[in-house]
């Protein structure tokens, strides 16, 4: 079921991950994501860049503020949560610019 909401909170993570190491990491992401949205409000997608193809933008929405601020202890506190991230940092060919956007 894909029930259509506006993110209240959204975070871009902005990354490079070289051509020569694209397919593990989205490998990786395959497995990753159903993890990162089995909490419920949060949604992630990767977009790519035309102009550089080894950049990315993973866009993570959070349908509440409170789902944020969940996800925020799940980074902060659970054991499997930091498993992954520790993963994806080590696909990652520089570390990634976060950005956070709430609307106004």
């Amino acid at each position: 079921m894909n029930e259509t909401w506006t993110p209240a909170v959204e975070i871009h993570l902005r990354i490079r991950v070289r051509d020569t190491g694209r397919d593990v990491f989205l490998t990786f992401l395959r497995e990753a994501i159903p993890f990162y949205e089995s909490p419920g409000g949060i949604r992630v997608s990767l977009l790519r860049d035309t102009n550089d193809p080894e950049r990315y933008i993973e866009h993570i929405g959070y349908r509440t503020e409170a789902d944020y601020e969940r996800d925020q202890q799940r980074v902060e506190s659970d054991p499997e949560m930091k498993a992954y991230l520790a993963r994806w940092r080590a696909l990652l060919d520089e570390p990634p610019v976060v950005e956070i956007y709430r609307p106004d």
